[in-house]
């Protein structure tokens, strides 16, 4: 897949065994991206190089993911107009700190906040695909049929008897 079109940033390498399920997750429905480890604490700069050249890339949507304090998502969201998903990273407080620094965002700068963990980052992936498909018939009917596929594993077989 080339030209990435939902960019996945996270704070820490720690962050990846968790984010990596969004990428998975992004491409099984042929959709492409890209990850980037940037703190917002620690590469305010390179941080603000890689967001603010987002649209310009092509990009539609990011994927933040943050633990602790979670700065990260809203940082990503005050510097682009692109919507921006938050994936709380479980923590010493099983990501409660996380996730309510994520909601505790002031009006004007959103994040839209899913699940702390591994449903969180399939969920934003998951997300990102129906905002793509708002605009994208092919990603529209690969979500479709995930869907279609999901339910159909997770009914259960009738008794022949």
């Amino acid at each position: 897949m080339t030209n990435p079109v939902v960019g996945i940033v996270m704070g820490s390498q720690s962050d990846w065994p968790t984010l990596k399920h969004a990428q998975e997750t992004l491409k099984t429905l042929g959709i492409a991206s890209e990850a980037k480890v940037l703190s917002a604490h620690r590469q305010p700069v390179a941080l603000e190089k890689w967001v603010t050249g987002l649209e310009a890339r092509g990009f539609k949507v990011v994927i933040a993911g943050a633990g602790m304090a979670a700065a990260l998502p809203g940082v990503v969201a005050a510097r682009t107009r692109l919507p921006v998903l938050g994936v709380p990273m479980e923590s010493k407080l099983d990501g409660l700190d996380s996730i309510l620094s994520m909601v505790q965002m002031p009006a004007g700068i959103p994040v839209g906040t899913l699940a702390v963990g591994r449903a969180g980052a399939v969920n934003a992936a998951l997300l990102s695909a129906a905002i793509l498909a708002l605009s994208d018939p092919k990603i529209a009917t690969s979500l479709n049929e995930f869907r279609a596929k999901q339910s159909n594993a997770s009914e259960t077989p009738q008794d022949p008897a």
